[in-house]
Order: structure tokens, then sequence, then C-alpha cells
């Protein structure tokens, strides 16, 4: 559950948010490597499902990285200036991350036949990245996030997605 009286109220759980958001994220990259796993091996033309699923995923995780590049790590440099190495590690992740999304994303092209096993190997190193890179956000991040409760705007804008409801 939300708070969202008050500004200061609903960013007083930002960091429990973040963590509902990979939790989604993790869920859905989880489905989206089960789909392909029900995908011939080889060429095979991708279904218009698993084509405007795995490119929905690749655009959500990236509009939450970059809303974490210019909103919360931004606001957490400026707050808990102890934290820019730790968001300089994160940056760096978001930067290889964004890599295998854009290569994901050219390996869907246009109607082509996918590789499936290109594919496939893309989405499980992403996998094993963000397994990672989640837990480190999350056991470095989550108390200075929760504890953002004064500052103007919504999780949203900070994190650059909220977590679906049910």
């Amino acid at each position: 559950m939300h708070p969202n009286n008050s500004p200061a109220e609903r960013l007083a759980a930002v960091g429990n948010q973040m963590i509902e958001i990979h939790l989604w994220l993790g869920a859905e990259l989880a489905r989206l490597r089960a789909d392909l796993g029900d995908t011939p091996s080889g060429d095979a033309r991708p279904s218009r499902d698993l084509r405007a699923h795995c490119l929905t995923f690749c655009a959500a995780l990236g509009r939450h990285h970059t809303g974490e590049d210019a909103g919360a790590f931004r606001v957490l440099a400026d707050e808990v200036p102890e934290l820019r190495p730790v968001l300089a590690n994160l940056l760096v992740d978001h930067e290889v991350v964004a890599g295998i999304l854009g290569r994901v994303e050219e390996l869907l092209g246009d109607d082509r036949p996918l590789p499936t096993t290109q594919v496939r190997a893309e989405l499980d190193g992403l996998a094993a990245l963000l397994e990672s890179h989640f837990r480190y956000e999350e056991k470095r991040l989550v108390s200075a996030l929760n504890a953002l409760t004064g500052r103007p705007g919504t999780a949203e804008q900070l994190l650059g997605l909220t977590a679906p409801t049910g």
C-alpha cells in the first residue's frame, strides 16, 4: 500500500517502492525468458506477443534506470554524499544493462527470424546482472530513499516507474 496524502507521505516509502519495482521487473523478465523457452531453437519468426512483451519489458527497465539516474540518484548524491561511490557503480551497471537491452531490441528486429539462442543468451546475462544489481541497490539505497520524506516530487519521478498493482 502506498501512502498518498502529502508529498512527504508519498515519499516516505520510496525505497520500498523501489523494491516492488525490482520484484515486478524480475518477474516480467522470468516470464519473458519462460516464453522464449517455448520458442523453437534456432531461427523462428517471433510471435507478435513475444516481441511486444520483450519490447515492453525493455522499455520499462530502461525507463526505470533513466528515472533513477535523473531522479533518485541525483537527490541522493546531494542529500547523502557518502553514497556517491555506490551511485557511480550503479550508473555503470545501468550503462551495461542499456547495452544488453539495445542488443535484444536489435535481435528482435522487424519481422525477421528470431535468433532464439542469441536472445536467450542476452536475457540470461541480463537476468544474472539484474539479480546482483537489484540486491546491491536495495541493500545500499533503501534506507536512504525511505528517509527522503521532505523532498518534492513523486516516487515515479524519482524511480521512473511505479510498481503495477494487482
